[in-house]
């Protein structure tokens, strides 16, 4: 592996805004969508993509591989797939007389789950590992993916029939939850002039490598955050646990992961600290698919979105 370029802050916001800029030349008007994406790889996490068919969802994880000079593989969920076509599998070669594994699908830096729901809990519990520990195991041998490794799942929200909803764990597993929406006027107009006689995905180039991406991660680790950062998370994740309403708060893993989030969006907007607002913008991407409401909550139509702008008033008043 070559070493990266990127030795400061600088350079890695200029890296991280060229591969936003560069997935733009295909995704029109999803800036905040694709820098959370950006954020969530800055982080070593993974991306639930859930929004309506033919808004872009592919074409996001595709353009965002291709701008990182990273290796793709997309897995079409559907009711018949097997673990093994995820993780791999142990073959007997006759040439060495034993047997070798062959890699799945999932041995590759960028994987789009699509329509991951479509699957059986079986087949969705065969990516706990890999995206936890980044390691699969078969037949009881451990195998590490590539990195930088990032598992981007898509699921319909308005289409239910043949689906299995995510388990709570599986559904914590995913550092965030992002939504597309449908363009404006505007935008879909530029992008109808934008793939009139053309496909830009096809003509996309790298504008980073795999390197750039790991020295990221690394620098926003790095990202200072005080004490009063670390209370102001606490107490957020806190709340949630204490509402009468919700039946599942945000879980401590969800404190780690909007605390590190708040880091590599501080560090996206050039700074090398933490501030309250850079908690603040990630806790909805952070925290809304991990909490679960009480059947109750859709009688008294109280949201979870609701839910944490409560906590965040809450949290900010007392703790800054």
């Amino acid at each position: 592996m070559n070493e990266s370029r990127i030795t400061n802050n600088d350079q890695a916001v200029r890296v991280m805004k060229a591969i936003i800029g560069n997935v733009e030349r295909v995704i029109v008007g999803k800036r905040y969508a694709v820098s959370l994406v950006m954020a969530t790889l800055a982080c070593r996490g993974h991306v639930l993509i859930e929004d309506v068919p033919g808004v872009g969802k592919t074409s996001l994880v595709a353009a965002l591989a291709k701008s990182v000079n990273g290796s793709f593989k997309r897995i079409q969920f559907t009711p018949d797939i097997m673990p093994s076509d995820i993780t791999g599998y142990s073959a007997f070669s006759p040439k060495t007389g034993e047997f070798e594994y062959r890699a799945g699908a999932v041995m590759s830096q960028f994987v789009l789950a699509d329509e991951i729901n479509r699957t059986s809990p079986k087949t969705q519990s065969s990516l706990l590992e890999v995206m936890e520990e980044n390691t699969v195991t078969v037949d009881g041998e451990t195998h590490a993916v590539p990195s930088p490794f990032i598992v981007l799942a898509t699921q319909n929200p308005v289409e239910y029939l043949g689906t299995y909803a995510l388990p709570e764990a599986q559904l914590d597993r995913f550092f965030m939850k992002i939504t597309l929406g449908y363009p404006d006027d505007r935008e879909e107009s530029k992008m109808l002039d934008r793939f009139k006689g053309r496909n830009p995905l096809a003509e996309l180039e790298p504008v980073a490598e795999g390197e750039d991406i790991i020295a990221i991660q690394a620098l926003a680790e790095k990202v200072h955050a005080d004490d009063s950062i670390n209370q102001f998370v606490v107490a957020i994740a806190r709340y949630t646990r204490q509402q009468e309403d919700v039946a599942l708060g945000a879980s401590p893993r969800a404190s780690i992961c909007l605390y590190k989030a708040a880091q590599a969006w501080a560090l996206y907007n050039g700074r090398d600290y933490v501030i309250p607002d850079d908690v603040i913008q990630m806790a909805p991407h952070v925290l809304e698919h991990r909490i679960l409401m009480k059947q109750e909550a859709a009688v008294k139509k109280v949201r979870v979105r609701d839910v944490i702008a409560r906590a965040l008033k809450e949290a900010t008043g007392a703790v800054l």
